[in-house]
């Protein structure tokens, strides 16, 4: 039985579609001039050694957590683009709470990770009841509610909460003590472990109970479980509610760790919604899956870096890599049963 998971694991498209990234990264490695093997090493040692898990642990916190947030609508076929305006509208709601709360400096750390959750729910949900009541459809709903959204962050991190005396368009420094605690000197908060108890409840709702079960046959065919009784309007409501708050909740962990306030374009430069996209892609939004890719893709961001200082090569391959991933995970999904059928029919 053993054998026979393993054999499964090595042919199963994911698999797959990694080793043909990696094994085309290292053509255009050695196209540049590189060797591979010296790359993917400073890659691994860079992200994986002494000095680089704790960036590692750190990135991967706010991947996985947006892996989270979209994988959950996508298991039912519903895709939500709106990570960056969630994930920003909760980090500020998040700072303006840190600022103003008068409770004391835990029981506002709890109050502003609540009410960055409670944000960033409340405008998914405005994106579901324009495809719920407006006909406008999800894709589109929530990607352009992103912009107001982060357009507003911007103007109050630029003009009413900004640092005075600052050049650089961020709020007011929390006050002492409205930090997440961090694990020793790194830069690895309590937000982490929240990520992973996000994922651990992700992983029983699908698994262990009837929501769940509803989720992934919906995305297997909406048209079934219509049929069967599953009213997708207020699936889509509630979906939404949980992946809006997933935002939140990365977006008020990263305002409550260093460097402890607001900075305009800090959450959506680093570009978590689309890897933490492409995490839940490549794992086809289920639990297990979604949080290994998302450790892989934060390693190769954190990789990265250390492989452009010790071979020059530019960090952009890791993108590139990302990319190749995706496509051959697309076309290894689409064509593998034809082929095997023509093959059939031949003999």
């Amino acid at each position: 039985m053993r054998l026979d998971h393993i054999a499964g694991a090595l042919r199963s498209p994911i698999t797959f579609s990694v080793l043909a990234g990696v094994v085309i990264g290292a053509l255009f490695l050695v196209g540049t001039g590189a060797d591979p093997i010296t790359a993917y090493e400073a890659v691994l040692t860079g992200a994986l050694g002494a000095e680089g898990i704790g960036s590692t642990l750190t990135t991967a916190t706010s991947v996985l957590g947006m892996a989270l947030a979209l994988a959950i609508p996508l298991r039912a076929g519903l895709i939500n683009l709106g990570g960056d305006g969630q994930l920003v509208l909760g980090g500020i709601t998040a700072a303006v709470t840190g600022l103003y709360s008068p409770l004391p400096a835990p029981l506002t750390v709890v109050l502003a990770l609540l009410a960055g959750m409670a944000a960033g729910a409340a405008y998914a949900v405005l994106a579901a009841l324009c495809e719920n009541h407006l006909g406008v459809p999800l894709l589109v709903s929530s990607l352009l509610l992103s912009y107001p959204a982060v357009s507003l962050a911007s103007y109050l991190a630029r003009y009413p909460l900004k640092e005075p005396g600052s050049s650089l368009p961020q709020t007011r420094a929390l006050p002492d003590g409205v930090a997440l605690p961090a694990f020793g000197e790194s830069t690895v908060t309590v937000g982490l472990v929240l990520v992973v108890l996000a994922a651990a409840a992700y992983w029983f709702t699908d698994r262990r109970t009837a929501i769940g079960y509803e989720i992934r046959m919906t995305g297997l065919n909406a048209r079934f479980s219509a049929y069967a009784g599953v009213e997708r309007k207020a699936l889509t409501l509630k979906l939404m509610s949980v992946s809006g708050a997933l935002a939140g909740l990365v977006g008020a962990i990263g305002v409550l760790s260093f460097p402890y306030r607001f900075v305009d374009g800090s959450l959506t430069a680093p570009a978590y919604t689309w890897t933490g996209l492409t995490a839940a892609l490549l794992a086809a939004a289920a639990p297990l899956g979604t949080l290994i890719a998302s450790f892989f893709f934060a390693v190769l961001q954190v990789g990265g870096l250390a492989m452009e200082r010790t071979t020059e090569v530019p960090r952009e391959l890791t993108q590139v890599l990302q990319a190749i991933v995706i496509v051959f995970l697309a076309a290894r999904l689409r064509f593998p049963g034809r082929w095997f059928n023509r093959r059939k029919e031949a003999v």
